[in-house]
């Protein structure tokens, strides 16, 4: 079928309301970039979720950095897209401005560099992410272990998408469909969907991340739907296999166990977390936060914008009190964040 076939299809959609969530950024971002929604009926509605690794990690893996970075001779290393985000009293822009060493990296394997040359200064390195940069963090532990390199270690907030995935089916009834996340479903596999699809009678369905890519794989949700089926749909072969790249997760099963963790706007999800396992605890940084209970900022709707209850725009802080310079909600600090996507492109 023609692209033009099909957004005329979509366009023409006059049944009952079906909301389909994205889970990814990059697709949020693409959405937006080419138009997506003018091109399909209004009742067609595409929801973000929780698709941005930063903006759902906890204030008290925060304050674990700032904390770090205040010590003499301590240094972070991170990602920009984590400076701004608060913690419970600071950021780490803030912890910085106030005599913190923080150093923002381009690549996780930079910190080995760092480590190598700076012998005297002892690192910890943010290691935020799903399970498409997790292989990187293992291939660092490799590599730490390779080279004896005794001055770094990792503070992991790695979490993974199939259990958010879960436990949004379960409370989040009024979600029809899934567009499953491409970047992340390299690593897992297509496979890795099938029990929740079959448990929860909805489709999942992984694209690519061009305009053309994502309105097919909601003309298949849509034909899904229609017909009564719930499958799983790998319409991004090129990249995604069944099984997933099984380098990267034997990679990740030397290295990594599963664990429970919190979801800033959520809470604790069961078996969400890839932590470093107990005999390669010598180079965790104290990850293990327990007993954490966070509240989102008054007035800030970052819960029901990362469960899909409501789009950005619909929060009474977006675009007036929140704004990129002046995050007050977690969705809003991140470029791959929800409410920092909508503010770019609406």
């Amino acid at each position: 079928m023609k692209i033009q076939e099909v957004i005329d299809k979509l366009k023409s959609y006059d049944g009952e309301p079906v909301k389909i969530m994205e889970v990814c950024g990059t697709h949020t971002s693409s959405i937006f970039k080419n138009g997506i929604r003018s091109m399909i009926s209004p009742k067609i509605k595409l929801i973000s979720g929780p698709g941005c690794p930063v903006c759902v990690t906890s204030a008290a893996y925060i304050d674990r950095l700032t904390e770090f970075s205040l010590k003499e001779d301590h240094c972070v290393l991170t990602f920009g897209d984590m400076m701004k985000v608060k913690g419970s009293s600071m950021s780490l822009t803030e912890a910085k401005a106030a005599g913190g060493k923080v150093k923002i990296l381009y690549s996780p394997l930079m910190a080995l560099t760092e480590a190598r040359e700076h012998k005297n200064i002892q690192y910890l390195f943010a290691a935020v992410g799903f399970e498409t940069t997790a292989p990187v963090y293992a291939l660092m532990m490799e590599e730490m272990q390779q080279k004896n390199i005794t001055n770094l270690k990792l503070l992991t907030s790695v979490k993974t998408i199939i259990p958010a995935l879960s436990y949004i089916c379960e409370k989040e009834k009024n979600i029809d469909a899934f567009l499953s996340p491409g970047h992340v479903s390299v690593i897992t596999g297509a496979d890795s969907y099938r029990e929740l699809a079959e448990k929860y009678q909805k489709p999942f369905v992984i694209a690519g991340f061009e305009g053309e890519h994502i309105l097919a794989a909601v003309y298949e949700i849509m034909s899904q739907l229609k017909a009564g089926r719930y499958e799983v749909k790998n319409m991004y072969a090129a990249a995604v296999k069944e099984k997933g790249n099984e380098k990267a997760r034997a990679l990740l099963s030397k290295y990594f166990e599963q664990g429970d963790d919190f979801w800033r706007g959520i809470g604790i999800i069961e078996n969400s977390a890839l932590r470093l396992k107990k005999k390669y605890e010598i180079f965790d940084g104290g990850s293990r936060i327990e007993g954490i209970n966070e509240e989102m900022p008054k007035g800030c709707k970052c819960t029901d914008v990362i469960l899909g209850r409501k789009n950005p725009a619909e929060c009474p802080l977006f675009k007036t009190a929140c704004t990129p310079l002046h995050a007050i909600g977690p969705c809003m600090v991140s470029s791959e964040g929800a409410c920092g996507i909508w503010y770019q492109n609406s």
